[in-house]
């Protein structure tokens, strides 16, 4: 993948949130009528074929193509949100973070046994909330799990892959 429209309208922001973070603005791709569509067609072709039903978009950043491919693929948006954000019940998965815990979310009535279900997200760094996530989808019992990001980062000492079992299909559009 590594598009090089798409490497080339990433935004890096050194030092961000704090000293030592080489922060990957996803912000510059989604301004970008040309890489919204590189980024929409490329997830497309990569899950044309795999019988998505629904697509978990993690809060927040993983809402924008979560939405785009739901539209291409004909498949459901569920948002998974921090607590209090969802109106409906919800279930909840609480996990640790290198500072504390967090918590996410999603409705009761979101996925059910039929669903093969695509989580999307904007970064794999650590794997932290992405595997949270799909902690909580597995406890609605679909029929599949898949796992998507934007981008990878794998070139600062990260392994956010090692964070999910052996047999997770986890795919990329750029790994950094």
């Amino acid at each position: 993948m590594n598009n090089p429209i798409l490497l080339k309208n990433l935004r890096s922001i050194p030092d961000f949130p704090i000293k030592g973070i080489n922060f990957r603005d996803v912000t510059t791709l989604f301004k970008d009528a040309e890489c919204v569509k590189i980024m929409t067609d490329e997830l497309y072709e990569m899950y044309k074929d795999a019988g998505i039903t629904k697509i978990v978009g993690i809060e927040s950043r993983g809402f924008v193509m979560s939405s785009a491919l739901a539209v291409r693929l004909g498949a459901g948006v569920v948002l998974c949100r921090k607590p209090g954000k969802l109106p409906a019940d919800t279930i909840q998965e609480t996990y640790s973070k290198e500072y504390g815990t967090d918590t996410i979310e999603i409705h009761c009535d979101a996925i059910n046994e039929n669903d093969v279900v695509l989580l999307h997200d904007d970064l794999l760094a650590t794997g932290g909330t992405m595997r949270a996530a799909y902690n909580l989808v597995k406890k609605f019992n679909p029929k599949k799990i898949l796992v998507n990001f934007l981008i990878e980062i794998s070139d600062e000492g990260l392994d956010g892959r090692s964070a999910f079992e052996e047999g997770t299909d986890i795919r990329t559009l750029m790994q950094m």
